[in-house]
């Protein structure tokens, strides 16, 4: 009789993980009654599994973005938790069905003074349903915020109305972008930063690095100094 292979299936699950083996193809039928690893005790060693997997992950990559609900309930079993009221657009990044745009809502609103009480307030004021909020609802902390962040973010830029010296300076765009952004804010307003990133063809990671740094006035055109001999 052939003696069992040395891989275990945790061991396979984390070479796996790290990309030291390929994935298994999936079984062509599934089990049968009364096989092993079905049942209550079966399902409770997969998900032993899984977060082993999903700490080990997180050991690897710290920033980890969460791929979907099962994993965000294991790294709440794991202790990872976001604080609604506190929590920075990177950590709202991390979890599923989180976009930057969605994020930059977020951010906008917190820099508003905005705070929420539960997942019904979170989902009413971010505009998404209460399932999505389900998704996250494991991991979110509701502590208010008592005092301001330590290190505040700069007031948000102006988009539809800042001049080119200041969208140069404050984005670090070059002038061939910088007169991009002219031309398409002269035909119309920018919208969100989803808008911006589209019709600019901004790639994500600039599209992160801009989460809550602009304003959405619609009102197109730079801002003039006053007049001279005008009261200031």
């Amino acid at each position: 009789m052939a003696g069992r292979h040395w891989l275990d299936p945790l061991a396979r699950r984390l070479l796996e993980a790290t990309g030291q083996l390929p994935p298994l193809p999936p079984p062509l039928s599934p089990p049968q009654p009364g096989v092993a690893g079905t049942g209550a005790a079966g399902m409770g060693a997969e998900e032993a599994v899984e977060r082993e997997l999903l700490a080990l992950k997180l050991a690897l990559n710290p920033a980890l973005r969460f791929r979907d609900g099962a994993e965000v309930r294991q790294a709440a079993a794991l202790g990872w938790s976001l604080e609604v009221n506190l929590a920075e657009a990177g950590d709202w990044l991390r979890l599923p069905g989180c976009p930057p745009e969605l994020v930059d809502r977020l951010i906008r609103l917190q820099g508003e003074g905005q705070q929420w009480s539960g997942p019904g307030d979170l989902a009413a004021g971010l505009q998404v349903s209460s399932a999505q909020v389900g998704i996250w609802r494991p991991v979110l902390r509701f502590r208010r915020r008592g005092q301001p962040r330590s290190a505040p973010l700069p007031p948000p830029l102006a988009i539809n109305q800042a001049s080119e010296r200041l969208l140069q300076e404050r984005l670090g765009l070059g002038p061939e972008r910088c007169r991009w952004l002219l031309q398409e804010r002269a035909r119309q307003p920018f919208r969100d930063l989803a808008d911006l990133q589209h019709r600019l063809e901004i790639s994500p990671e600039q599209v992160e690095r801009w989460i809550g740094r602009f304003r959405y006035d619609a009102a197109p055109g730079p801002v003039l100094p006053p007049a001279p001999g005008r009261a200031r």
